[in-house]
């Protein structure tokens, strides 16, 4: 039996040790390798051809879909999703014959797992697998996340984007501000906006977002800033390179 080899992609380093092992223990795998981001997974896939991926949704400084995209379908290989998303991405990725591994996921689920991706790597052509990533790419092109997935130690917490007021930014995370309750994302600023809706997100500031349902006045203040009054009483500072977004909300 030919090896299959294995790339780990995951920005926790317990779970890529985990991963590690349990693939360890599954004859005819060999793992070349480990990433901890999504910009060393782009260039282990071009340096390293591995057959198959273990893919984190969410990293850090991107998306597992931004990789997915940097790559190219047509180049990309078999994927496995680790992923926290709910159940609707779920779905998305079970009708696009892609298949997941769920966090917290146990070795038999792995082993599961592993067994259908060298079914499909035999049964698919390089083309067919391209058409499924293309397929589930297009699936999530268009569509607004309706809610964020906060880990807290071993706990999953479900957070509607609704119930957002505004979000900041903080390095390689965000802080969601959800009325008293604050919540830390491992996002970037510019990711997570990629995946909020644009009629009711919008950026003011290189570090903010705003919940724009939220806002019940403006006041207009010196070089072209301003400062939006939420609905909570919070008050936020605009960037002078987003006047122009500013007064789009002000004029409707």
């Amino acid at each position: 039996m030919n090896k299959l080899r294995l790339l780990i992609v995951d920005d926790e380093p317990l779970i890529r040790k985990g991963i590690r092992n349990a693939a360890c223990r599954i004859e005819g795998i060999e793992v070349i390798g480990e990433c901890g981001s999504g910009t060393d997974a782009i260039q282990a896939i071009l340096s390293e051809h591995p057959a198959l991926v273990l893919l984190d949704i969410q990293m850090p400084d991107c998306t597992g879909m931004d990789v997915i995209r940097e790559i190219g379908p047509e180049r990309m290989p078999a994927v496995i999703f680790i992923t926290a998303y709910d159940e609707y991405a779920v779905k998305a990725f079970e009708l696009n014959a892609v298949d997941y591994l769920l966090k917290p996921f146990d070795e038999e689920r792995f082993s599961e797992s592993i067994a259908r991706a060298r079914e499909r790597i035999a049964d698919h052509s390089q083309a067919g697998l391209a058409k499924q990533l293309e397929a589930l790419l297009e699936s999530k092109a268009h569509k607004w996340a309706e809610r964020l997935v906060i880990r807290n130690g071993e706990r999953f917490e479900f957070v509607a984007t609704d119930a957002i007021d505004w979000i900041e930014s903080a390095n390689n995370y965000v802080e969601l501000y959800c009325g008293p309750k604050r919540y830390l994302l491992g996002e970037t600023l510019t990711s997570l906006e990629g995946r909020l809706n644009p009629a009711r997100f919008r950026r003011v500031h290189r570090c903010r977002i705003v919940n724009t349902s939220r806002i019940v006045a403006v006041h207009a203040l010196l070089s072209g800033t301003y400062e939006m009054e939420l609905r909570n009483g919070a008050r936020l500072t605009t960037g002078r390179q987003y006047k122009e977004a500013v007064q789009q909300l002000i004029h409707g």
